[in-house]
């Protein structure tokens, strides 16, 4: 039975962005709700723009019934063309992959989104001319290789008023004073320099225009290969011992090549590495940790779990969901990125050895490695100007390939690679382990990771700073001719309104204490988590400081010793790396020092919010992050008002800068999918046996647990 909404008379009109153009659109189009599984849907319009694929019913309309968590730029039946994933058509109810030229027109299109939503939109009541051309449309302009210059970024920095927000507290490291300011606040000038010697980019294109290098390193030296083989200071600890990076030289060359590679390398090292004052540890993360391409297809598994058409798929997968899930291997290679992470922090802040990450650009597992050993390590970048900061530092002046991995211009699939998602998969995982610690939420890394598909911010769609200062200039372009002046991300005012942005800052938040010298004397056992690894023998004294035994035992023993694998089934992890450990979590979490992720089992979760936020069949009502979250919002909303209803009382003048609180009235009646889907119909386990539960009937034990679907949910999410 198809339970049909009649079309609607009325004209209703895209909401256009500034430079944004109307390229197609088709008429009578039927959206289907996947929710339940059955044909319920409802009519509307299509349309195709050079920005998005948009489906309009008389919903969009009205401003009535608007969502508490609205995104200004993309509305919740929108689709970026650079968030299309695959398109399939049905032929006959066969799918069939949409790409090229079509010869023939399916009946009904299934949009795949890189955000994990599916739509699915019925064409038989279309006319044929009109299918033609929005198929064709959406398949070209979502599918087929462009140039740079054609991205809808280009037309809407041209169009648009530039009116944004500047209270950005961001660093964005484009002057060299940022630079110096982020050493001296790193207390790293002492050891350290920001060089000019890329200005005009004469050292390379890939380098950004200022960076930081050991102050022993010639300008000579970083001219001689293009900037490679020269160690990149990404951040010091409180210590002195710094996290570098370095781009390394490529493997295949002739043996007078590398000779002379190899002696230019030794010269370098022995500048830096001054044994027993200024030690190094340098590890080549293209032979430590997954490919980019391992980490591609394990990722492209991945998704396909939450890529769910309609609830009997969901149910259909949900028996075997855990080999499915670790069959992906993408919770593996978090956990092996957390571990490297752990080990880099082991060297930083107990053997007081500076480390050297090497790939082969350096801006790739360099990047992931450096930005999750600062979360972890410096309570700064656990703000969200800090993050954010830091994401512009090691992301986007230093170098990442976004377009390339990202494919924002589908140039080469075998570029691609979601490693700026793998470090907000790492990062999340600190979030949920340690909230306290955290100034954002889970909300801003899932706002953040869809911001990624959005082309009018210029953070996350160029390959460097050269290639960005390099397409600034907009005079191919009649409606102006001086040069772009591009939005950045960062500026939350621009997707969201103050009352949507409250749901990005954390409310339980830790502010930093100040420093009492009598607390830290006496170790006070308070918390209540797991131990994620096999205790040892904790040692029994600590009464000279943190960490101060370890190292006095560790520093007679450094020079030679390599740090191996860490946590891991198979082996057994080098014995100052367990007791580095096992120190640490001995110990009460200090929510603005140190902090160091869970890594056993299922410590490592999934990242619920993003990838089950569509499956209404994964929803908690009533329940969820969500749920806490909306009764300590109402608290604050609550104390906020009882703090107002005072100052009038003592007749002072109420402050206008209270900050914006999200109302969430009857929060018990939220899901868990909040903010991102709002309140949705309960799905229930089919009542008649599939074909998976026929098989499954004769084990009693397991059909006999009713509440069985409940504990599955709770383990996913």
């Amino acid at each position: 039975e198809i339970h049909i909404k009649e079309p609607v008379e009325k004209e209703v009109n895209p909401r256009l962005l500034p430079g944004e153009l109307l390229l197609c659109e088709a008429s009578t189009v039927y959206k289907y709700i996947q929710e339940d599984g059955s044909n319920r849907g409802t009519y509307g319009k299509l349309v195709c723009t050079n920005f998005k694929i948009s489906f309009l019913d008389d919903d969009s309309a009205s401003d009535d019934n608007e969502p508490q968590f609205k995104n200004k730029i993309v509305g919740e039946n929108d689709i970026t063309l650079q968030c299309v994933d695959q398109i399939y058509g049905v032929y006959d109810e066969k799918k069939k992959l949409l790409t090229g030229q079509l010869r023939k027109y399916p009946e009904k299109l299934i949009i795949y989104c890189k955000d994990l939503r599916v739509f699915n939109f019925c064409l038989r009541y279309t006319k044929e001319e009109e299918v033609k051309r929005i198929v064709s449309g959406i398949v070209h302009h979502s599918q087929t290789p462009k140039l740079l210059k054609r991205l809808f970024l280009f037309s809407y920095a041209s169009a648009a008023p530039n009116n944004t927000d500047g209270r950005n507290q961001t660093v964005m490291f484009e002057t060299l004073e940022d630079w110096r300011d982020e050493l001296e606040r790193t207390k790293g000038n002492v050891k350290y320099k920001a060089v000019t010697t890329n200005e005009g980019y004469r050292v390379s294109e890939k380098l950004p225009l200022y960076f930081v290098v050991p102050i022993c390193i010639s300008e000579e030296s970083i001219l001689k290969y293009e900037g490679r083989g020269i160690p990149i200071w990404c951040w010091s600890c409180h210590n002195g011992a710094a996290l570098l990076k370095m781009s390394s030289f490529p493997k295949e060359q002739d043996d007078t090549t590398s000779q002379m590679q190899k002696a230019f390398l030794d010269g370098i090292y022995k500048t830096i590495s001054k044994p027993p004052y200024e030690l190094l540890k340098t590890d080549d993360l293209s032979s430590s940790l997954p490919s980019l391409q391992d980490i591609q297809t394990a990722y492209t598994r991945f998704k396909q779990l939450f890529l769910i058409d309609n609830s009997t798929d969901f149910w259909a997968t949900d028996v075997k969901w855990f080999s499915l899930l670790e069959s992906t291997n993408w919770l593996e290679i978090i956990r092996r990125v957390l571990k490297k992470a752990i080990e880099v922090a082991e060297c930083l802040e107990i053997q007081h050895t500076n480390v050297l990450l090497i790939e082969e650009s350096a801006t790739d597992l360099c990047c992931v490695i450096s930005s999750l050993v600062q979360v972890m390590m410096d309570s700064y970048s656990r703000t969200k100007s800090g993050f954010q900061s830091l994401i512009q530092k090691e992301w986007v002046v230093g170098g990442h390939g976004f377009l390339d991995r990202c494919n924002h211009l589908h140039k080469s699939e075998k570029e691609e690679a979601p490693v700026f998602l793998l470090l907000l998969n790492c990062v999340w995982q600190l979030v949920q382990q340690y909230p306290p610690a955290f100034e954002f939420t889970e909300t801003y890394l899932t706002v953040l990771s869809d911001s990624l598909y959005v082309p009018i911010f210029s953070t996350f769609f160029f390959n460097s700073q050269h290639q960005r200062d390099t397409n600034k200039s907009g005079e191919s372009l009649k409606t102006q001719s001086g040069p772009f002046r591009f939005l950045t991300v960062w500026d939350w005012s621009v997707q969201f309104d103050p009352k949507a942005q409250a749901f990005l800052n954390n409310p339980l938040y830790a502010e930093k204490p100040k420093p009492d010298k009598s607390q830290r004397k006496t170790a006070r056992f308070k918390h209540q988590r797991q131990l994620s690894l096999p205790l040892t023998q904790a040692k029994p004294s600590t009464k000279r400081g943190f960490f101060r035994e370890e190292t006095d035992h560790l520093i007679k023993n450094i020079l030679g010793k390599r740090i191996g694998k860490f946590i891991n089934s198979s082996d057994e992890p080098p014995n100052s790396l367990r007791e580095f450990y096992d120190s640490w979590q001995s110990k009460p979490v200090d929510y603005h020092g140190l902090l160091l992720p869970r890594i056993d089992g299922p410590e490592i979760k999934v990242w619920a919010q993003r990838y089950l936020r569509w499956i209404p069949e994964a929803q908690l009502h009533g329940g969820g992050t969500i749920a806490t979250a909306a009764k300590i919002l109402d608290l604050m909303e609550e104390v906020q008002s009882l703090q107002v209803k005072m100052d009038e009382e003592h007749s002072q003048a109420v402050s206008g800068d209270v900050h914006s609180v999200p109302m969430l009235r009857n929060s018990a009646r939220l899901s868990s999918l909040f903010p991102f889907a709002l309140l949705q119909r309960q799905s229930v386990k089919p009542a008649l046996p599939t074909s998976t539960w026929k098989d499954l009937e004769d084990e009693d034990d397991l059909v006999r647990r009713d509440d069985e679907f409940v504990d599955l949910s709770g383990d996913m999410l």
